[in-house]
């Protein structure tokens, strides 16, 4: 019977959502940390501080949200490979020049929202209050991180 109820909940569009978002979040982790660990040049002190502080905050909010699935019944996705397939973001050479990093970054996140924005949606039209406020926070910690990393690329 559990395995059945676990099979009905992953076909949940709200635990479909909040599944896309763990792995999208883990890509963006990932890949903000391959620029943290070999971005150069002039710029170098304020974007490695910059790209520790977004993947040590997306390391603690994946957590979160893998833990909502689990309080909603249904397991959360797991496995590098796995959450790689699930994601499909392209993943950034190590010798990206900085400001590709940036723009790089720019566009993964600007999946990670869209697909945070389809989970809102889902947990709103089932009524889930509690999944479209924890949607509604990451979006705003994304968009403030595009808007940042925008920034950067204009000066």
């Amino acid at each position: 019977m559990a395995k059945k109820k676990q099979a009905v909940r992953k076909a949940d569009p709200v635990i479909n959502g909040l599944r896309q978002v763990v792995a999208d979040s883990y890509a963006v982790l990932g890949q903000t940390h391959i620029c943290h660990w070999n971005v150069r040049g002039h710029n170098f002190f304020s974007l490695h501080t910059a790209f520790e502080e977004q993947y040590t905050e997306l390391f603690t909010a994946v957590d979160e949200i893998a833990e909502r699935i689990r309080a909603l019944g249904a397991l959360a996705p797991g496995g590098l490979g796995n959450l790689a397939k699930m994601a499909g973001i392209k993943e950034i050479p190590e010798d990206t020049p900085a400001d590709e990093m940036v723009a790089h970054l720019v566009r993964a996140n600007k999946r990670l929202v869209a697909n945070l924005q389809k989970a809102r949606d889902a947990a709103a039209k089932s009524g889930d209050a509690e999944t479209e406020d924890l949607m509604i926070a990451r979006i705003q910690v994304h968009e403030k991180t595009i808007w940042m990393l925008d920034s950067f690329l204009a000066a």
